[in-house]
């Protein structure tokens, strides 16, 4: 009789392509064969799993169609199966996986796209948290804001991207008006945000992308204002935060002095 521990690998290698002797003499077949029975199941565990991809990755599923993402995901799923029970958190390398996938090749925005769809599940499952507002920051001197330093709010993210991932994806929605876009009218970099019962993104300039950049990694406004007025000059480091603080993009402060 096969141990546990060795039976629990023998069915992930079967999940993955790989038929076990082993694994098939664990298994009691009766009119169909025990190798028929777990061809079966792993047939039903890809088209599940490449279900629930289709779910987390809409944008990406609507730009190759259907039967072309089952194909795509089911190549993923040979390579990662889920590591834990919730689906929603499968997928984070899928991405990754679309960038290696020679089918795909002519379509060189898709990695970013999944980037994205995987931002905006990532946002719509996360906890929805305080967040800062101006009033919150009304205590403190206006010769110290520069010195402050605020992080993105939980489910948020900024996604940046060569191409004009935004347009791109408000094309693939259902009901577009707009179904082509021009790869010329990139790069596009998004904040993704968390809402009450949704996640959606913010569209942002270069500068502005620098700026949620650094403060991301840990800078103050200050110095964040200064990665952005690097790329842009004119940039008004005020108007950009004041929209950001109206976005409730950032977490709520632990302390203000």
């Amino acid at each position: 009789m096969i141990g546990l521990r060795d039976l629990q690998a023998a069915f992930a290698a079967h999940l993955k392509g790989e038929d076990r002797s082993d694994l098939a003499d664990a298994v009691v077949g009766d009119t169909i064969s025990a190798p028929a029975r777990l061809r079966i199941h792993r047939h039903h565990v890809a088209q599940s799993l490449a279900g629930a991809l289709g779910a987390t990755f809409p944008t990406v599923q609507a730009i190759v169609g259907e039967a072309f993402f089952r194909t795509m995901a089911a190549g993923f799923v040979l390579q990662e199966l889920p590591a834990q029970p919730v689906l929603a958190e499968y997928g984070a390398g899928f991405a990754a996986f679309i960038s290696g996938y020679g089918p795909a090749t002519e379509l060189p925005y898709l990695t970013d796209m999944a980037r994205l769809d995987w931002a905006l599940n990532l946002a719509f499952h996360a906890p929805m948290e305080a967040r800062l507002a101006a009033p919150d920051l009304a205590s403190l001197p206006a010769e110290h804001l520069f010195e402050l330093k605020v992080s993105l709010a939980a489910g948020s993210t900024l996604v940046r991207s060569n191409y004009p991932i935004d347009r791109i994806w408000r094309a693939s929605q259902p009901g577009a008006t707009v179904r082509t876009v021009s790869l010329e009218e990139g790069p596009a970099s998004v904040v993704v945000l968390r809402r009450p019962d949704e996640a959606v993104f913010a569209s942002l300039g270069p500068a502005e992308a620098a700026f949620v950049q650094a403060l991301d990694g840990g800078a103050s406004l200050g110095e964040g204002a200064e990665a952005a007025l690097s790329i842009e000059p004119a940039f008004d480091p005020s108007t950009t935060f004041a929209r950001l603080l109206a976005l409730r993009a950032f977490a709520a402060l632990q302390h203000v002095r």
